[in-house]
């Protein structure tokens, strides 16, 4: 089992950044898949970014490629989700999740797939 906690959440203006960080406590965290899940106000949990266990591959959904940047360090137990160019419609609260099982892009990029949650950390992006 691994327990995550994400912070790093905020106000900014259109056009900042933001780094969100996921610390990770627990026997195995270096071993799992971690992914960037974000819920809009009025919307479905959806999947942001993920990475996997070694860092060796990152997945992004379309809207957020170019602007964000997943990375992992595990000696660290921490995964980060660097924000640039952030616009209001990334306005959500982000959470960190992991997947135990996992670490193809198919199975990654389905929010549903994920096995721990952290508690979320809130953004919003002003116009």
């Amino acid at each position: 089992q691994v327990q995550l906690v994400e912070s790093g959440g905020g106000l900014v203006q259109t056009g900042g950044s933001l780094r969100l960080s996921c610390a990770g406590s627990g026997r195995t965290f270096s071993d799992y898949a971690v992914g960037w899940v974000r819920e809009a106000p009025g919307t479905e949990r959806r999947f942001v970014a993920a990475i996997t266990w070694n860092g060796g591959n990152t997945y992004y959904v379309d809207s957020v490629k170019g602007r964000f940047t997943i990375s992992r360090d595990n000696a660290k137990n921490t995964v980060f989700l660097q924000m640039n160019n952030l616009k209001p419609e990334d306005t959500a609260v982000y959470y960190c999740a992991a997947d135990r099982l996992g670490g193809s892009r198919y199975l990654l990029e389905n929010e549903h797939n994920y096995d721990y949650w952290g508690q979320g950390t809130q953004v919003t992006v002003s116009a």
